[in-house]
């Protein structure tokens, strides 16, 4: 006789496309159907009853079935957080499935309550960073964290990226032999060839010069949040560009194009033209599969304040492109510095205009770092190796 399939709901809070909900799609599209019969619940794009976002749509043409949380919402609130809770546990005992698995801070927390009400067996939470590592004060931080070890407490397994944020949930009360470490892997992606990359980008941004071989383009790819230490990059640029006709930067033009969307852009446009820096920073917009675009880039920048494993350092290693990072658990798990790229202190834009000085007047050590990361994410860092070990948790 055929041995049934396994149910498994995978469930994440926002629907939006970012780092975990892609993880959440290759999980979801990945695991063997013969084994496993998935499907994915969500909510809006982080407020309570807004539209499903992109991860939706994706999972929609995959032919994943979805089930959609309209309560579900990004930041802590009271009522939308116990109708969320009667949505989830209303859906755990309609379903019956074998295996729930949580991704997100609100989805961990609200979901293992609901799955422990509704008698889940196989409760299993992937942390994509320790929400703890947020820039919040120090009372927030702490509460944060009781709130983070109940989740814990409540699930039969936890999911870590890092080998950092192992380590430190591996020391809580009653986590040593719950937490795993499993990396999160890419498949194998396709890039836009260098100067297709670049015209295409000049046209979304009305720069005329996409073509000029004497201008260095740097790029980051980011949702526009507080997380993501923007305005950073924004006061490297300044510097920058007060040294960019002088010797010490080669006298070389540069342009730094931000991808992404998000509750800061007004924010950032103002502090851009605030520094009279309209001529050479560029907010692109959201752009979907924005990876593609990395090969336009002669440096990639990452300037967060938090991150869990970011993707968006995999997928610029896999392009071949040099980075430059914030010197934060999830980008150390990827970026050795000097040797597979540059790290800097988080939030020190002087920093960060050091370490982008030092690769732009530096091509052999561009190359460098870039072939070495670009081993480094392809031998480390692969989707088959996440779905294996993830399936070894589900079957344990």
């Amino acid at each position: 006789m055929d041995k049934k399939p396994k149910k498994c709901l995978l469930v994440i809070t926002k629907s939006n496309w970012g780092g975990a909900q892609r993880h959440v799609y290759n999980l979801a599209t990945t695991l063997p159907k013969e084994e496993y019969l998935v499907s994915v619940a969500f909510g809006g794009t982080g407020v309570a009853e807004s539209a499903p976002g992109e991860l939706a749509e994706r999972l929609a043409t995959a032919k994943i079935p979805t089930h959609y949380v309209r309560a579900f919402a990004r930041d802590v609130s009271l009522w939308s957080d116990l109708r969320a809770l009667v949505e989830i546990i209303s859906l755990f005992r309609q379903e019956q499935p074998d295996v729930v698995h949580l991704n997100s801070s609100k989805a961990g927390g609200v979901g293992a309550l609901a799955a422990r009400i509704a008698g889940i067996k196989k409760i299993i939470f992937t942390s994509h960073g320790l929400a703890w590592d947020e820039d919040r004060s120090p009372f927030a931080k702490k509460l944060i964290k009781l709130f983070s070890w109940c989740t814990f407490a409540l699930c039969h397994a936890v999911i870590t990226i890092t080998q950092d944020n192992f380590d430190r949930v591996r020391a809580l009360p009653g986590c040593s032999k719950k937490v795993v470490l499993v990396r999160n892997g890419l498949p194998t992606l396709s890039f836009e060839v260098r100067e297709r990359a670049r015209v295409s980008l000049a046209l979304k941004t009305g720069l005329v010069e996409h073509s000029d071989a004497g201008s260095i383009w740097i790029g980051t790819i980011a949702e526009l949040t507080k997380n993501k230490g923007l305005p950073c990059l924004i006061g490297a640029a300044k510097l920058l560009a007060e040294h960019s006709d002088t010797r010490r930067f080669g006298g070389q033009r540069f342009h730094i194009f931000i991808i992404g969307g998000g509750e800061q852009e007004e924010m950032l446009r103002s502090l851009i033209i605030e520094n009279n820096l309209a001529h050479c920073v560029h907010l692109v917009g959201f752009i979907s599969d924005a990876y593609r675009y990395d090969r336009a880039f002669d440096i990639f920048t990452l300037t967060s304040v938090k991150e869990g494993l970011p993707t968006v350092l995999l997928e610029a290693g896999q392009a071949g492109t040099p980075v430059v990072a914030s010197d934060i658990p999830g980008a150390r798990e990827i970026v050795t510095d000097s040797e597979s790229g540059l790290l800097f202190p988080t939030k020190d834009a002087a920093a960060l205009a050091e370490q982008l000085t030092l690769l732009i007047n530096d091509p052999a050590l561009r190359s460098r770092l870039a072939k070495n990361l670009q081993q480094k994410v392809t031998s480390q860092f692969s989707i088959a190796q996440m779905v294996e070990e993830t399936e070894g948790i589900y079957r344990s």
